[in-house]
């Protein structure tokens, strides 16, 4: 009995992720907006019924999705971390693995984008359907170390910076400049680590 609870389980993590890589592949084809759930289910090579058993809609999918970002970013960052790098290097190191996650999956940056404007709205007037991402706290996090250990400025709030990171992501998105999004990321944050750096 142990044994078949085993494999379903496996069977059901194996669902999940078949639907997730389905999505990607749909929402990088076809875009978030155009793509139906019976497009992702098709690509899963799975029943529509089946869809339900995982996800409320595509848009909590989208939010998986995001969160895989946050992961991304976190699980690049541990080997800094356990270097003891300074923070300005984490800092760099985030941002251009997050800029290289939006870039290949560019159908999450919309969302990405509006994640980050309801986290910067006022708690009651953020919209409960949309949770923010845990990206800017991780942000916050290291910028608060930086500040501690004396290698970032702290006359300015670790929010404050953390919010102007996430901001780069939005001004590259909308830049007209004949350089690529990554790029483009790279050097507004090279700009911005050197007016926080001690």
């Amino acid at each position: 009995m142990e044994e078949k609870m085993g494999r379903r389980e496996r069977k059901k993590l194996q669902s999940r992720k078949a639907i997730l890589d389905a999505a990607v592949r749909e929402f990088s084809a076809k875009g978030f907006k155009e793509t139906s759930v019976a497009d992702i289910m098709n690509a899963a090579d799975l029943g529509i019924g089946t869809f339900y058993n995982y996800f409320q809609s595509k848009e909590e999918v989208l939010m998986c999705l995001l969160a895989r970002l946050v992961d991304e970013v976190d699980a690049g960052l541990n080997e800094l971390r356990a270097a003891k790098r300074p923070s300005y290097e984490m800092l760099e190191a985030g941002s251009r693995i997050t800029a290289r996650f939006l870039d290949e999956n560019r159908f999450v940056l919309p969302l990405f984008l509006s994640a980050a404007e309801q986290s910067a709205m006022p708690a009651g007037r953020q919209d409960r359907a949309m949770p923010a991402p845990g990206f800017k706290p991780v942000f916050e996090d290291i910028v608060r170390q930086g500040q501690k250990d004396g290698e970032l400025r702290r006359d300015v709030p670790a929010e404050i910076i953390a919010e102007m990171f996430h901001s780069i992501y939005q001004a590259a998105a909308f830049s007209k400049l004949p350089i690529n999004f990554q790029e483009n990321v790279a050097l507004k944050t090279r700009i911005l680590l050197s007016g926080i750096k001690n």
